[in-house]
């Protein structure tokens, strides 16, 4: 738990609660049920309290995911623009549901709300850094496997 020492720190120095929760996911990629007993006990807060704020917002994770965390939105401008079809893609490419992780740890594949590019639908986040907007049915399963492909060893 070597990773939690420094959200330790910050929630001695006075860090909320939301902060605290945003440290060690950034930390650990999710909210390990450890982490969240630690927090309750490093800031004197019954542990279903540290797991209600943690299950409340959609933002933070209860379990690992991939590497990749693929997110196609389902708001109403992407759906009509065919957001269905990509996630059909994805799901064929990576062989898992939405909300599954492929065995490797490489993908997550989630849906999600309107991300607000409704000029760009239908949308891909790729992770909290990249938006890829107009993504059709081939260019999900060539985002896929150019993503696999990084991850060979030259």
């Amino acid at each position: 738990m070597k990773k939690f020492d420094a959200v330790v720190a910050g929630i001695r120095s006075g860090t909320g609660l939301v902060q605290a929760l945003h440290s060690t996911q950034e930390a650990y990629g999710y909210l390990p049920r450890v982490a969240l007993e630690n927090i309750a006990g490093e800031m004197g807060l019954p542990l279903s309290r540290v797991f209600g704020v943690a299950s409340f917002y959609g933002q933070f994770r209860l379990v690992p995911v991939g590497k990749h965390v693929i997110d196609v939105c389902m708001g109403t401008a992407c759906h009509v623009a065919g957001a269905p079809l990509v996630v059909e893609a994805f799901s064929q490419e990576l062989e898992i549901p939405v909300g599954g992780t492929t065995p490797d740890g490489l993908f997550t594949l989630q849906t999600v709300n309107c991300v607000g590019s409704c000029a760009l639908a239908p949308v891909v986040r790729l992770g909290d850094d990249e938006t890829i907007g107009r993504v059709g049915p081939n260019e999900a399963r060539r985002l896929v496997r150019r993503l696999r492909k990084a991850e060979v060893p030259a």
